[in-house]
């Protein structure tokens, strides 16, 4: 059983063929309606989704045991019984690598040791809003609360693919055979304005205390840094991809005019 809460991410997995794949049968339980809620029940019964009101200590019940921002249910959960464990997009990584490079550009993000769900989430909605094609997380060393994925990407996980591999640096290489060039995030690198994209990009960020590591840095064509201003450092994994995809995007719209 899957337990989905906030209204982004509920919103998205009913409009996600994930909701009824393999068999799947989900339902909404909620409990005092206000018009959001409405808004999304009569999304539900437009869907065929059934839902029955019942009381905030039931759904605080169905909550226990996810983690705190997921148990933030604010008076509705959506049930998916008899699915699979995973949240998000999960694709064959070869096989979507192999795809992408048919087309005349891509874009495939690669989180090397990110740990923090709540940054894997904000990526992914990142990934969204800017086209990215492919998430690409490590089997080890990486973000594993699904629920807390799929809440803070705002329902972006259900729509955009991602995979898993064993070794990141094989994954690199095997983006580079297929015609990607890597572009790793790093402090010292050559300023992000002056960056010109290829067509086909995999842009590499790094864990959020240690950056990339150095097998990885090796992978990459060109290293990149973000030029800022503040009193700290260096800015969030999050904010950075959101930064890194947003420019990838307007290159791309700019070569399209």
């Amino acid at each position: 059983m899957q337990i989905i809460t906030g209204f982004h991410a509920v919103e998205e997995m009913m409009r996600s063929a994930k909701c009824t794949a393999d068999g799947a049968k989900p339902h909404i339980e909620y409990a005092k309606p206000g018009p959001r809620i409405k808004k999304i029940l009569e999304d539900a019964k437009r869907r065929n989704i059934p839902a029955k009101e019942t009381t905030m200590a039931e759904l605080d019940r169905l909550v226990d045991g996810l983690s705190d921002t997921a148990q933030d249910h604010r008076g509705i959960v959506l049930v998916i019984e008899g699915a699979k464990k995973e949240v998000q997009n999960f694709v064959q990584f070869e096989q979507t690598v192999a795809e992408l490079s048919k087309k005349d550009s891509a874009v495939v993000v690669l989180l090397d040791s990110v740990t923090d769900p709540h940054n894997v989430g904000a990526i992914i909605r990142s990934c969204d809003q800017f086209g990215a094609d492919l998430v690409v997380l490590p089997e080890r060393h990486s973000a594993n609360d699904g629920e807390v994925v799929m809440r803070t990407s705002a329902g972006a996980a259900a729509w955009v693919p991602a995979s898993t591999v064993a070794n990141l640096a094989r994954a690199a290489d095997y983006l580079k055979e297929n015609g990607f060039w890597i572009y790793g995030a790093d402090a010292g690198g050559s300023p992000l304005g002056e960056a010109k994209f290829s067509g086909k990009t995999a842009i590499i960020m790094g864990s959020e205390g240690t950056g990339m590591s150095r097998l990885l840095r090796e992978k990459c064509d060109v290293i990149l840094s973000i030029p800022t201003c503040g009193k700290l450092d260096s800015l969030n994994v999050s904010v950075a991809a959101g930064v890194l995809l947003y420019e990838i995007h307007r290159q791309k719209l700019s070569q399209a005019e």
